[in-house]
């Protein structure tokens, strides 16, 4: 693929990536160790979710091959990707991994000398296909009480199960639960319903959007989802981001921002 092209950048940009990661990211990219970190694609109207058995992010995206890339290297510096059911529902055979989106970069990701993030299915229900390839490779899912109980001595060895109590679980149950398997550095690539637990209990870090050339369009109940539903923000619990950098290729931006809190900015 063609590099992406650097057209903002808040400060210098770091290091960070092998020369040639860096080349076709057009700089490089540090992370934090510690860091709940999102990535997204949206419609120019805000569409980010279209209803099953539609694939929304290669249909928002239109398989742009810099999405997949960025896809790709976020992965590959995560120590786990966070993902809801209905995620996993709608791309039944997707492997949460570098190379499942990128395999042309395989082995120029193999030169970050990190291991494939753990997969981490989040699913109030319990309703989960425990012959999925995500949960056959080993994922950690994460259920209520009853959930749990529909799940019990389903899933493949590879997988493991653990509730977070009775009701749905909080974006800080999640997160903690996470971190207490040993994983700091964690990505999510939603859905909207997972993204708005973790907006609700201000845990996202850092946003990585991209802004696709096209509009989605709605009609009233459509189930076509923004990028987090389920919880208000405005009036008054504002959350503010800090742009950090802008990338384009083709007539494809990508921001990246990171979160401050109400008035910080």
């Amino acid at each position: 693929m063609e590099p992406m092209r650097p057209l903002f950048d808040a400060s210098s940009p770091p290091t960070g990536l092998p020369p040639h990661l860096a080349e076709l990211y057009g700089g490089g990219l540090e992370l934090p160790p510690d860091l709940l970190y999102a990535n997204f694609v949206t419609s120019l109207d805000g569409v980010a979710a279209l209803p099953a058995p539609a694939r929304s992010g290669a249909l928002l995206s239109g398989r742009n091959p810099a999405d997949r890339f960025l896809m790709g290297l976020l992965r590959a510096l995560a120590d786990a990707v966070v993902v809801g059911a209905g995620t996993l529902r709608a791309e039944p055979g997707h492997l949460w991994t570098p190379a499942y989106v990128s395999r042309d970069l395989a082995s120029a990701f193999s030169e970050l000398g990190r291991p494939d993030p753990r997969t981490v299915v989040v699913s109030a229900s319990g309703r989960v296909d425990p012959a999925a390839p995500a949960l056959e490779r080993g994922a950690l899912v994460l259920t209520t009480d009853g959930g749990a109980a529909r799940l019990a001595g389903r899933l493949p060895h590879a997988s493991s199960l653990r509730s977070l109590g009775p009701q749905q679980p909080r974006g800080s149950a999640i997160l903690e639960a996470v971190r207490a398997e040993g994983h700091r550095r964690v990505l999510t690539e939603g859905g909207p319903k997972l993204m708005a637990a973790f907006m609700e209990d201000r845990l996202l870090d850092e946003l990585f959007l991209t802004l696709s050339p096209l509009f989605a369009g709605r009609r009233s109940g459509d189930g076509r989802l923004a990028l987090f539903e389920g919880v208000e923000l405005l009036p008054g619990d504002t959350e503010w981001a800090r742009l950090l950098s802008v990338r384009a290729h083709g007539s494809h931006l990508f921001l990246r921002y990171s979160f401050s809190r109400s008035g910080d900015e």
